[in-house]
């Protein structure tokens, strides 16, 4: 088992404020092996790694009887048995707890325990390829993703920067059926000169220096799946032509004399609200009702801290070849679910690399993750032009990284703000 960080306090008993103490009750343990058990008031179970235990944790770092709950009125009563590796709640290691707001959460060992409120299907959902999470709004998700990708049906992955909308595009395609290839294009990324041929391609002397042939983005993804990432950075140009080959069908390609018909299933995400943009006439709504046949909503990873656990020693064993095989102490993962996450999955994987650098041993301690200083999540007022691009990169002393998060969008974006005409984007 982990060496224990700090001795616990004996005296402490902390409570957590309550909106509402109404049930049914569920809790959810997050480790090895993910569980959910419904709690009867007065009926008191043990957690722990034994064979003892009520509720076995298959977590070594967890003690054979390690720590009780129990559902009474006021709320679910945590205490720990005197266990090696102590009990957390936020980052304070304590001897007893009450909780009673849905949502909350404890760590004993290198689990996670959620206490939430049973929604109404709880039905269990197949995993997802790639997706990570067994969370409610995850479930949510994996049914969605199932229920769909057969279909031929356009799909908007819509959520915040860093919430992994580019792995549920991927796992729409491999359980689609499609037997062509999944092709990923960042629509924010390249200039209104370059999208004709990034998305229908040009023939040999479509014009000066097209000595070859080149073949588009839908064709390229015939009878596959084309995902169009931050679709919402289109221009007003850009989308007149897509919204032709979503009605038709067909593309016509620089240079060429007819259109070739392609059958692709057509994937699109956007951190921005679509819907709104659409409001503010700054994208076309006939465009917008063809991506959005279905729409996917990801959930940001402060809504579902449950996954925070399973994700943090998937994330750790992708760096296993460069820092070696590492784990959180309890300490350090209750240190994770403090944190709000404004960059989501992609920011938690970015600390659990710091983390991992930082220990010396296979143990990350608390004092080994690093977080940056809390800060509302909130999307840019304005989108700007090319010349307020530039003015916000030069404040920001030339990092592209610090001036995309003033504006509150991700760096590709802020790279595509910086690419294009000032003329153009300024009028958008």
């Amino acid at each position: 088992m982990e060496n224990s960080e700090e001795a616990p306090d004996q005296n402490s008993t902390v409570e957590i404020e309550r909106p509402d103490a109404r049930g049914p009750w569920l809790l959810e343990v997050h480790g090895a092996e993910n569980r959910v058990v419904e709690l009867t008031r007065g009926r008191p179970l043990v957690l722990g790694s034994g064979p003892l235990a009520d509720l076995r944790v298959g977590d070594p770092s967890v003690s054979a009887r390690h720590c009780a709950v129990e559902l009474r009125e006021s709320g679910l009563e945590v205490s720990d048995l005197g266990s090696k590796n102590g009990l957390y709640v936020g980052a304070a290691r304590l001897s007893a707890a009450l909780l009673v707001e849905d949502g909350a959460s404890f760590v004993i060992g290198q689990t996670s325990v959620l206490l939430r409120r049973q929604s109404d299907d709880e039905r269990p959902v197949e995993a997802i390829p790639g997706l990570v999470g067994s969370s409610p709004a995850m479930r949510r998700v994996a049914a969605e993703v199932r229920r769909h990708a057969p279909t031929r049906a356009a799909v908007l992955i819509q959520g915040e920067s860093g919430t992994g909308k580019d792995v549920v595009a991927r796992a729409l395609h491999a359980l689609s059926g499609r037997r062509g290839a999944y092709l990923p294009l960042n629509a924010g990324a390249f200039p209104d000169s370059l999208a004709d041929a990034e998305l229908f391609g040009h023939r040999r002397g479509a014009y000066t220096g097209a000595t070859t042939g080149r073949a588009g983005a839908f064709e390229l993804a015939h009878r596959g799946t084309l995902f169009l990432d931050e679709v919402g950075e289109l221009s007003p140009a850009v989308q007149v032509k897509l919204l032709r080959v979503v009605e038709d069908g067909a593309v016509r390609p620089i240079g060429a004399t007819e259109a070739a018909r392609v059958d692709v299933r057509l994937v699109s995400a956007s951190w921005a609200r679509l819907a709104e943009r659409v409001r503010e006439n700054e994208f076309r709504a006939d465009l917008f009702h063809r991506l959005s046949t279905v729409t996917i909503e990801l959930p940001p990873l402060r809504r579902r801290k449950g996954d925070i656990a399973q994700l943090s020693r998937v994330l750790l064993a992708r760096w296993e070849g460069d820092v070696g095989a590492k784990r959180l102490t309890s300490a350090a993962l209750a240190r994770l679910l403090e944190y709000e996450w404004p960059g989501n999955v992609r920011e938690l994987s970015a600390v659990l690399y710091r983390s991992s650098v930082a220990a010396p041993s296979p143990e990350i301690l608390a004092a080994h993750v690093t977080l940056p200083e809390r800060r509302p999540v909130a999307a840019p007022a304005v989108r700007l032009g090319q010349n307020d691009a530039h003015t916000l990169l030069a404040r920001s002393g030339g990092n592209v990284s610090r001036a995309a998060r003033a504006a509150g969008v991700p760096r590709t974006t802020f790279r595509a703000w910086l690419a294009r005409p000032a003329q153009a984007a300024d009028q958008k």
